[in-house]
């Protein structure tokens, strides 16, 4: 099988991580799942707890809250599939300092704005340097954001249209994108 870059797009609760787990269960391959949240809170612990008792027991799992790309180099191995799940989570993690609450100056200043577009930019371009570098299989999960209502506060806005731009970057460089609706998945690229 030639090697291939799959990005799952959809919105929340649309079956991205099942579907991209189907995707990697196969016979006889290796299974890296680089997990980007954190436990920040009781809700999103529990979440990550329900996500790891879906997973195979013979996969390994790393917990990669940023620079995905750069600490991946070094734990592929003999990995024939890496599923990271998820960007949306990542780029959430690069805004926020990796869960610390931006503050008010953080979060409105031109400056920041632009300094958080060039960390996001920069782990995109190192996690399609990992994917380049390897001749296993990838499959990333991320949300797609921009379909709903305009976020009512600037800091939403900000991570929307820096999660489109990441989704884009990535759809450029994947070979097959799938887009998820009620569990349904929809090829839309490869």
């Amino acid at each position: 099988m030639a090697k291939k870059f799959i990005l799952i797009l959809g919105g929340a609760r649309s079956g991205k991580s099942t579907f991209a787990q189907s995707l990697a269960k196969r016979p006889k391959e290796s299974v890296l799942f680089v997990a980007t949240g954190a436990p920040l809170d009781e809700e999103m612990a529990s979440r990550i707890e329900k996500h790891k008792r879906m997973r195979p027991k013979n996969w390994r799992t790393l917990e990669i809250a940023t620079k995905v790309g750069q600490k991946l180099q070094d734990q592929i191995k003999d990995a024939d599939v890496i599923l990271l799940d998820c960007l949306t989570l990542l780029v959430s993690n690069i805004l926020t300092k990796e869960g610390e609450a931006p503050s008010h100056r953080q979060t409105h200043s031109v400056e920041a704005i632009s300094e958080a577009e060039k960390q996001v930019m920069a782990e995109m371009e190192d996690l399609i340097d990992c994917i380049d570098k390897h001749e296993c299989n990838f499959i990333v999960v991320s949300n797609e954001v921009g379909l709903g209502l305009v976020p009512d506060n600037k800091l939403g806005r900000v991570y929307r249209d820096l999660l489109g731009k990441a989704n884009q970057l990535l759809v450029r460089h994947a070979s097959e994108v799938y887009f998820m609706v009620s569990g349904i998945s929809m090829k839309i690229k490869g």
